[in-house]
């Protein structure tokens, strides 16, 4: 928890609330450490990918598809300066869809490198998808 609060200190410092377009922070926090919640934790694949190897129990579902869509979608959830953790398969999409919200969304946007597949290879067992 201490590794994942002082990854999230640092890029709170790097990527103001008031982010500017392409600020974003890669990290690689372990899977415990996104289940705490001091990120918003969101899952950016398909359905069929959830469907396929599960998920962060914690993560917010939803594909991204564009940027507006996106953060009307997710923009309710977020806490005041919260940071967004944007999780896909391998980290190229979450990164992506880091760098088209950073500017956007007021918040801190982390892209969780290496996404699932990490995370897996790590030895991590998500749950099932609850939605699929």
């Amino acid at each position: 928890m201490k590794r994942l609060l002082l990854a999230l200190a640092a890029a709170v410092q790097v990527v103001a609330p008031a982010a500017r377009a392409g600020d974003v922070v890669t990290l690689a926090p372990a899977a415990q450490d996104l289940e705490r919640g001091e990120a918003l934790v969101v899952d950016i694949r398909e359905p069929s990918e959830w469907r396929e190897t599960g998920v962060l129990p914690n993560a917010v579902l939803v594909p991204f598809r564009d940027a507006d869509s996106f953060l009307a979608q997710v923009g309710p959830r977020l806490k005041p300066g919260q940071p967004i953790a944007l999780i896909c398969r391998s980290g190229r999409r979450s990164a992506a869809a880091a760098a088209a919200i950073a500017g956007r969304s007021g918040h801190p946007v982390v892209n969780v490198a290496g996404g699932m597949v990490r995370l897996m290879h790590e030895g991590y067992r998500p749950a099932p998808c609850p939605v699929c």
